[in-house]
C-alpha cells in the first residue's frame, strides 16, 4: 500500500509539472487512473524480470534485463543505453581514483610515475 501511495504521489507530481509546462488540467479520477497504470505496468514488468532472471539462472536484474524489456520503444531504449553507459563510464572512473588513491597509499607508483622515473635515471645514467 505505501508503494502504491508513492507510485500515486509521484505521479500527482508529474502531472501537475506538466500543467505547468502545458497549460492544461488533470482532474483527481485522471490522475488516480494513470497511477493505477503505471502501478500494474510496474508489476508486469517485475514478473517479466523475473522469468528473465529464471530463465538465465541468475537472482540479480541487470541492465541488459531492463534494455530487453524496453527493446519496443525505441526512444526508450536509447534512453536508457545512453544512461547505462554513463553509469558505466562513471563507475570506471570511480574504480580508476580507487585503484589510483590505494597504490599512493602503499607508497607504489602508477603507471605515469614510473614511466617519469624511468626518464629521470635515463638522464641521470646519460651525464
Amino acid at each position: 500500500q505505501r508503494l502504491k501511495a508513492a507510485v500515486h504521489y509521484t505521479v500527482g507530481c508529474l502531472c501537475q509539472e506538466v500543467e505547468e509546462d502545458k497549460d492544461v488540467q488533470f482532474s483527481k479520477q485522471s490522475i488516480a487512473a494513470i497511477s493505477e497504470i503505471t502501478f500494474r505496468q510496474c508489476e508486469m514488468f517485475k514478473e517479466c524480470f523475473l522469468m528473465l532472471c529464471r530463465h538465465a539462472k541468475r537472482t540479480t536484474v541487470t541492465t541488459e534485463d531492463v534494455k530487453l524489456l524496453a527493446r519496443r520503444s525505441n526512444s526508450l531504449l536509447k534512453y536508457i543505453t545512453q544512461k547505462s553507459e554513463e553509469l558505466a563510464s562513471s563507475n570506471m572512473e570511480q574504480k580508476e581514483k580507487k585503484k589510483k588513491k590505494s597504490s599512493a597509499a602503499k607508497g607504489e607508483r602508477t603507471p605515469g610515475q614510473q614511466e617519469a622515473a624511468v626518464t629521470e635515471n635515463e638522464d641521470s645514467n646519460m651525464a
